[in-house]
This record gives structure tokens, sequence and C-alpha cells, in this order.
């Protein structure tokens, strides 16, 4: 049954709220309006990695990815193939094809903590892959096993992993910039959440996650959301330090020192370094125009 509320669907961010008119997460029953609320199911990635999307439909452009192992709620699985849910990460709702999500299973208790790396079928290289994992991808190890000399770990469904690629889900990285440095090179995508392609607020997402960094997946989220703001003033703003990020209307780079910007952009369609002073009046000139914000981890 509908709740009595007066609030729309189409009144709340869609890419954080698990509402549409006809359907919504029953934990906002009684506060928006909709024909009928459901229980989620949680459930595993169980793709590689899964492209998400604001509808059901393979030809529009993905709003972001979701990684082997993390959570992703579903809360209708249609006919046609596509789940509906909200990816536990970051609370980002959207579509993906049902096929990539399985049963949830035991927690995961590491991660990939390098750019990417391969999933085989037992602790040998020689075997062909079954998967090729990315920076964040969750799995559940239960074992270890040595060949050649090479520590592999042992996953739950008995693939193995190089051990020195994954760490604890607890561990927390020293320098986020140097992980976001760590994927210097890797082709832009937009709404690419992986080490194989990503975009400027992944960039941050994924690097900052590694230092136990919890934020939104897209720039105006964490142009609100990320640390604390700064006044950027005119020209290049004063006092920049290593981790601060700038902000333009759509965009967001990470400062590696004063002088030098970090940013998976459309213009190199890299993750690229570039001279602060050259970014903005590049971007200022033929892209996102001046810059809106600048924020600082405390």
């Amino acid at each position: 049954m509908a709740a009595s509320s007066s609030i729309p669907a189409s009144s709340l961010d869609r890419r954080r709220h698990p509402v549409r008119a006809d359907l919504a997460a029953a934990s906002y029953a009684g506060s928006v309006s909709a024909r009928q609320f459901v229980e989620g199911r949680a459930m595993r990635i169980s793709a590689d990695f899964a492209d998400i999307r604001p509808v059901a439909d393979q030809a529009r452009p993905i709003d972001t990815q979701a990684l082997f192992g993390e959570t992703f709620t579903v809360y209708e699985i249609r006919d046609d193939g596509w789940a509906w849910g909200q990816l536990e990460t970051d609370g980002y709702v959207g579509y993906l094809p049902a096929e990539a999500v399985s049963e949830a299973g035991a927690p995961a208790t590491h991660r990939v903590a390098v750019p990417r790396s391969y999933r085989y079928p037992g602790a040998e290289l020689k075997l062909p892959p079954v998967g090729l994992l990315s920076l964040g991808a969750r799995v559940r190890v239960t074992g270890n096993a040595t060949t050649r000399g090479l520590d592999y770990a042992v996953l739950e469904d008995g693939s193995a992993m190089v051990a020195r690629h994954l760490e604890r889900l607890d561990h927390i990285a020293g320098d986020w910039v140097a992980v976001a440095e760590s994927l210097l090179g890797t082709p832009y995508l937009w709404g690419g959440r992986t080490s194989l392609g990503l975009d400027c607020s992944a960039l941050v997402q994924l690097a900052a996650q590694q230092a136990g960094i919890a934020l939104p997946r897209d720039s105006d989220m964490l142009e609100v959301e990320a640390g604390v703001a700064l006044e950027p003033g005119d020209g290049v703003p004063s006092d920049l330090r290593r981790g601060d990020l700038l902000f333009w209307k759509g965009h967001v780079g990470i400062i590696c020192d004063p002088a030098t910007l970090l940013h998976a952009n459309g213009f190199t369609m890299t993750v690229a370094r570039e001279p602060v002073e050259t970014a903005l009046a590049r971007i200022a000139r033929s892209e996102w125009g001046r810059l809106t914000g600048w924020r600082r981890f405390a």
C-alpha cells in the first residue's frame, strides 16, 4: 500500500535513494509516496565489475560501477535480466545485470590493494586466470599456499590470488595520494570505477578508500561532503597541500604538490599530472569554467 506522505519520488536524488514512483525500499515507508515498498535482499557482486546505469538500457551511459565482492542490495529483479538496487559502499542506486550478483555469503576479509590483479583457479600463475580484479575489489581469504616461492591467498571458492596484492579490509594506507598516483595512465572512462577505466571522482574515491576515508561517488557530492571547505579565491589557491581537492562544475582533481594536479580527465583521456596553473587556465577556457571549490581532509 502506498504511504500517505506527499513526498514524490522525483523530488529525491535518484542516485542516492532507492525510491521510484512504483517501488521503494521498505525503510522509506511513511516518508515517501510509492505504490509498493519492499525489503531489499543483500547480494554480492560476483562479476569482476558491473556497470550501473540510471535505467535498464544497455545503450544508456553508465553512472558508476560495482566491484567484485561489494554488497548490492537488490529491490527488484526484472524478467528482462536487470536488477535494481543500491551499492552498499557508497549508497549509489541504479540498474545492473542480474547475472552480476549472487548470494552474499560470508563477509569479505581483504581487498585488492594494487591497480589490478588476476584471480586463478588455484595457486599457480601458469593456470588460465578466472578473473581480473581491480583496486578496491573485495574477497574472502580462507587459506594460503606457496608455489615456487610465491605466496598466494586462497579464496572461499578455491581460487587464488597473489597474497601481496591484497590487504585486510581494516588496513589504512599511509598516503592515499600515492594510491591515486599508482593509477597514472589509466584510461579515462565516464562512470568508470576500475583501474581499466575511471573518471575524476572515482580516482578520488578509490584512492581515499585505501586510507579508510569513505567518500560519496560523484564530484558534486564530494564538493559538499569531502573534508572541509576552503576559499578558492581567484587564480591559483594559496597554501595548496598534498591531498587537497580542487573542484570545477562537474570535475575534481587531487593536489600532489603545490604546483601539480593529478586528475582523470577528458583532455588527455587518462589519469595524468598537470601543472595547476596550466589546468586552471585550460579548464576555464575550454571545459568546466572557473574553479568552484577547494577542500581539505583534516
